[in-house]
């Protein structure tokens, strides 16, 4: 009679499934209670700013607080999700102390008024967590890299509510191309335990109503390509005031306290120009207002401003709400000028964006069926397609790879354009 062992191919892949099965649901929980924890404290945070708008003052003390909070967990060095990608397709490792530095210095610049995310934050404390459990379970190299994309797909759907995307998001942005599919199993399993233990815990999942969706014809198709082709545009512009920013304040300013102080002042005169906090914080009442028809021409302009200027002076957080924010303005814009249904526009552009900077087609359209439902698909498709395509080599994270090329059939192995 034949017997199931691990020497036998079934044998060894029903070993992986429960292994990981385990494995992934106390990952799934670790982040789920901390991503829960995490997310009603940024919304206190961001709360507070907007009813108590003098805070923004306080913007380069808590700066200068968050510098001092990375230096006691011995995080000066820390490069964000940059680490956590390199972790993946190298040895490096992630320090436990990576997950309460991002946790409080993201707090602290939304309490202010910081230009920042949240989910990029998770992914962080998230890969972190999983490099962490990773460690006591005495996984080896490979699958502590499991663990660690487990701990990402986990954080990011506790925070965002998009556990489809989650799962992929972790297994495809790591090397354009090449998919880490031998992690689908931990990263589905984690993603979907970590949006229920934020569900459970009363953290809203990010939805948004799309209103009037016209018949998908060729008209509509040539439009949507025109705003994939500019969104594209406007991603590379993203990335490239994202990395440009930085190397300025590294010329004259030459150290984090620095840093952190100028950023914090720039913010201030930024906001004091403006006349209002619209593009303070993470962006989503920004996104809202675009679904009701409601934003200025020149909004998503500011929004990348005032986002490099946050980020790239040491203040903490992430890109991922901004850049959705970006997109959605400029997906209104878009919809003013044309004639077109402003929410479907701005769904579109969102995705748009999104892919431009991630360059992740697939976690995309499951972000943009979780957000916004299956009924838009062709267009979400079609604008998803284009940006990818022509938004070149450009990302929000250097450590990114392109295994493969995205106009050839063959292997290129680069990293992103800085």
């Amino acid at each position: 009679m034949y017997q199931l062992n691990k020497n036998t191919p079934m044998g060894k892949n029903l070993h992986y499934f429960v292994k990981w099965s385990a494995i992934s649901v106390l990952i799934g929980l670790s982040t789920g209670l901390i991503g829960t924890a995490f997310g009603h404290c940024v919304l206190w945070a961001g709360n507070y700013f907007r009813t108590n708008r003098w805070s923004i003052y306080f913007l380069p003390v808590t700066g200068l607080l968050i510098v001092w909070i990375y230096h006691i967990l011995k995080e000066d060095k820390n490069r964000g999700t940059n680490m956590v990608i390199e972790s993946i397709y190298t040895n490096s490792d992630i320090s436990l102390g990576m997950a309460p530095a991002v946790f409080l210095g993201t707090v602290l610049t939304h309490f202010s008024g910081g230009s920042a995310g949240r989910e990029g934050a998770a992914l962080q404390m998230g890969g972190s967590i999983g490099n962490q459990i990773g460690k006591l379970m005495k996984l080896d190299e490979k699958d502590k890299k499991i663990a660690v994309m487990c701990g990402m797909s986990g954080a990011f759907a506790a925070l965002f509510g998009t556990p489809m995307a989650a799962a992929v998001f972790s297994m495809e942005v790591i090397s354009i191309g090449v998919m880490y599919y031998a992690a689908l199993v931990p990263c589905v399993f984690s993603a979907f335990i970590g949006a229920a233990v934020s569900s459970h815990l009363g953290l809203k999942a990010e939805a948004f109503p799309i209103g009037e969706i016209p018949e998908f014809g060729l008209k509509m198709a040539l439009l949507i390509i025109v705003l994939g082709l500019l969104c594209a545009l406007v991603s590379e512009l993203f990335c490239i005031v994202l990395h440009r920013t930085a190397r300025i304040y590294e010329k004259y300013f030459p150290t984090p306290n620095k840093r952190v102080i100028a950023g914090g002042f720039l913010v201030i005169v930024l906001t004091i120009l403006v006349g209002n906090i619209d593009y303070n914080g993470s962006g989503i009442h920004l996104i809202e207002q675009c679904f009701e028809g409601e934003v200025r021409y020149e909004a998503f302009l500011w929004k990348i401003l005032f986002t490099a200027v946050t980020l790239e002076a040491g203040f903490k957080g992430g890109e991922i709400v901004p850049t959705f924010c970006i997109g959605a303005t400029f997906g209104c814009t878009f919809a003013m000028l044309t004639g077109q249904p402003h929410g479907l526009m701005a769904a579109c552009g969102m995705l748009a964006l999104f892919v431009g900077v991630t360059n992740c087609p697939i976690s995309t359209l499951l972000i943009g069926f979780e957000m916004f439902g299956y009924e838009a698909m062709p267009y979400f498709v079609l604008s998803i397609a284009v940006s990818f395509t022509l938004s070149g080599y450009y990302g929000l994270y250097s450590s990114q790879k392109f295994a493969y090329s995205k106009i050839r059939t063959e292997y290129i192995n680069r990293k992103t354009e800085t």
